[in-house]
């Protein structure tokens, strides 16, 4: 979608990938060199290295997709050269599901659950925990832990279709998170290092003050934090206080509440009972706000992303204002005073 849009405005495009997905660097390269020529798409592979030599280069936009930490880093050396940037970054704090009591307990399991299953939650409008109203937690729990097993089955690592974490430095950093929290884990926290492999991970009751709840997790973990229903806002208030997130998820069937609460809160895009279609529909923006991001794209978004609007007006050599010429003063000075005047009416 990106170079798409790139290339939509008139760009031509350089592309600096991951060092972690070097099969997908691979298949785009082989990709990109059938399909354009490398003056108009060229893609380059490495590490930290290669990215602040592109990062030197007079580019005419930059758009980064990432770690807050690393957004900051891209906007500082294109500020070297005063070059735009736009930002997809993950948020500081995840992304936030709110389930209130009078939520349909079944259908936000099944969709919150088929929603933390896709890539193994490496996804940037993932869930990253869910606050639920303490009065139906757990019934609540027990519809989550029913629709990861129907949905992935009792062995997600015997399951071809559950993903792997990108790496075992990620496999790693996620089973170290779950190991400390082992004595809350109520469904899941097992792993296959070997085939970096880790089963979806419920964790219950988590205290909204806790780090894992403070950090964005891009894994299966899912630490569930208890409140109490009449003390919604309070809630709303602490999540507002964080770095603002991309995405926001709300369950209930307060309709008054939910469109207040999207209206009132910052966040790149989310949903009412229901999880990342907000991401599929045409015509819209995504995009993040603060630690989040910035910039926007999609469709039509994406080209004004990408391109600079400019004015130009064509003058005509048969006619002239000479009301602008001098003289000011004078007989000269008055006459245009007094027509000036007239066209003002």
């Amino acid at each position: 979608g990106v170079v798409a849009a790139a290339m939509c405005g008139g760009n031509t495009v350089v592309i600096k990938t991951s060092s972690k997905s070097g099969a997908c660097t691979a298949v785009m390269k082989r990709f990109f060199a059938e399909v354009f020529p490398p003056e108009y798409v060229t893609l380059i592979d490495g590490g930290h290295d290669v990215a602040d030599m592109c990062l030197a280069q007079r580019f005419d936009k930059i758009f980064y997709t990432g770690s807050p930490s690393v957004g900051k880093h891209v906007m500082a050396e294109a500020a070297k050269n005063l070059t735009p940037v736009a930002l997809e970054l993950g948020g500081e704090t995840g992304n936030w599901c709110v389930v209130r009591k009078d939520a349909d307990l079944q259908d936000a399991a099944r969709k919150i659950a088929f929603f933390k299953l896709l890539n193994a939650g490496q996804i940037c409008i993932n869930i990253n925990q869910i606050a639920v109203a303490q009065e139906v937690a757990e019934p609540f729990l027990e519809e989550l832990k029913k629709a990861f097993t129907t949905q992935i089955g009792d062995n997600p690592m015997a399951n071809e279709e559950y993903p792997k974490l990108i790496t075992e430095a990620a496999y790693d950093k996620c089973a170290k998170l779950a190991d400390e929290y082992r004595d809350r884990i109520v469904y899941g926290g097992v792993g296959d290092r070997e085939n970096c492999k880790y089963a979806p991970t419920i964790i219950y009751p988590v205290n909204q003050d806790e780090h894992i709840v403070q950090h964005e997790l891009f894994c299966p973990l899912l630490p569930v934090v208890p409140f109490p229903d009449a003390e919604i806002d309070a809630l709303m208030e602490m999540i507002a206080e964080r770095e603002h997130p991309l995405a926001m998820y709300l369950f209930t069937k307060d309709m008054r509440w939910a469109n207040r609460t999207m209206q009132t809160q910052q966040y790149g895009g989310g949903c009412i009972n229901e999880v990342c279609i907000h991401l599929m529909v045409k015509g819209v923006p995504f995009n993040g706000t603060g630690h989040s991001g910035m910039g926007a794209y999609h469709g039509e978004w994406g080209f004004r992303e990408f391109t600079h609007p400019q004015t130009v007006l064509k003058g005509s050599t048969r006619f002239n204002l000479p009301l602008r010429e001098h003289p000011y003063t004078g007989k000269a000075g008055e006459l245009k005073m007094k027509l000036l005047k007239w066209f003002e009416r």
